[in-house]
């Protein structure tokens, strides 16, 4: 039953598509429209694509998770949103092409992909990061989440992969099975598929940290070297390319330090257990000594991929000191329960629950100590809490704000009188 109401929403879905491209004049055929997609750093490849064209003097548009730049112009995307709907994606699109853009850069899920929100998309380049375990109360299995991230490439003239990424195997078995003209991947700049990597054979291999001199994580080295290889095969210069990277800001809510002393806390989107593995494996390289610890709040989102939970429970238990488990967009799961279930993956680490995130972050800035690290992961720049059916404003940065000013007070009652 569940598979018949999935088939007719993404009928309805297809049906979306054409009329929004007739009604908008199928803007995608006038834009060099890049997607991106991925499990882990596509929102951050997304904004490196945009920087590279616009610092290379390209007129561009772009959508991510974060925020949508339109003809210039800066827009809210809507809750827990990243690839929009239908007709909202196509109008952004005309709004583009009317401020005579060349390039879109835009953010494109497996759900927009599987759905066929995206059906009427002409896409010049497909961009794939890496694709780990997420999502699979969708898709269901690992093989149908790699096929659906598989669509974008089909599409694309032009598809981008990472060979170092554990599904690469699996991602070119599936181009095939499902009929695709893909020639077997050399980097030839005659071939349809480009590939870029640093451990294994690519067209593209190169560690830009080393060419650049830049001081990157192991993830954020993939995300850019995802993002100079397209720009590259779009004849963007090795000059305007190497200056973007250096001048490149990551997108808010990114490995984003908001406090430094007397401890630092760090925020970040991260909420999957690959993303666990690299975030948390890069804040305790850098930021943790034998002398402080690591302090990791998080959940997990209700009415979405349940057996991933104690997976990241594991790697939190794996790289973090203390484990704060909290609320997450619980929807109308029972967030003790979700809690629970991340908590069957932490085995030696000292863990509490603490529903409200609020008071969560509360906690962890109460017990932090110099040179502590607290790293909030899940929320990052999201503007809402969804409890139940209704979404609660949400700021993450305001909530570690008001917990350093409750504890100064706290420590210092006298000045608060």
């Amino acid at each position: 039953m569940l598979d018949i109401i999935q088939r007719l929403k993404n009928l309805y879905h297809l049906l979306q598509s054409i009329l929004a491209n007739l009604y908008y004049g199928f803007p995608s055929s006038k834009l060099r429209v890049i997607g991106v997609t991925g499990t882990d750093g596509k929102t951050t490849t997304t904004h490196l694509i945009y920087h590279i064209l616009k610092s290379a003097g390209k007129k561009t548009s772009m959508i991510s998770s974060i925020y949508a730049v339109i003809g210039g112009k800066t827009y809210d995307t809507g809750f827990h949103v990243t690839t929009p709907d239908v007709f909202p994606l196509y109008g952004f699109m005309r709004q583009s092409l009317n401020s005579a853009d060349q390039y879109f850069v835009l953010e494109t899920t497996s759900h927009a992909l599987a759905q066929n929100r995206v059906y009427g998309i002409i896409y010049q380049a497909g961009v794939l990061t890496n694709i780990s375990h997420e999502h699979l109360d969708f898709h269901k299995t690992y093989e149908d989440y790699v096929k659906a991230k598989a669509i974008l490439l089909q599409k694309a003239k032009i598809a981008v992969v990472n060979t170092d990424d554990n599904s690469y195997p699996l991602l070119l078995r599936t181009l095939r099975v499902r009929g695709s003209n893909f020639p077997n991947p050399q980097g030839s700049q005659a071939q349809k598929i480009y590939t870029y990597g640093i451990k294994k054979k690519a067209g593209y291999r190169v560690d830009l940290r080393k060419r650049y001199k830049l001081n990157l994580s192991d993830f954020n080295n993939y995300n850019y070297l995802a993002a100079y290889a397209v720009s590259k095969i779009l004849g963007i210069s090795e000059k305007d390319i190497s200056k973007a990277l250096r001048s490149f800001k990551l997108p808010p809510g990114r490995l984003e330090v908001v406090i430094r002393e007397p401890f630092t806390v760090i925020i970040d989107f991260a909420h999957t257990p690959n993303a666990f593995h690299e975030v948390l494996t890069d804040v305790r390289n850098r930021f943790i000594t034998s002398s402080n610890r690591l302090i990791h709040v998080f959940g997990a989102a209700g009415r979405r991929d349940q057996s991933k939970r104690p997976l990241m429970g594991e790697e939190s238990d794996r790289y973090a000191d203390i484990i704060i488990l909290t609320e997450e967009d619980y929807r109308d799961e029972d967030p003790r329960k979700i809690c629970q279930e991340i908590a069957q993956g932490i085995e030696k680490k000292p863990y509490e629950v603490i529903i409200d995130r609020k008071k969560a972050i509360e906690k962890a800035v109460e017990i932090a100590q110099p040179g502590d690290v607290i790293i909030l992961t899940g929320k990052s720049h999201e503007k809402s809490l969804c409890r139940g059916k209704k979404e609660y404003p949400w700021n993450e940065y305001e909530a570690v704000k008001k917990a350093l000013l409750r504890k100064s007070k706290l420590q210092n009652p006298m000045d608060s009188t």
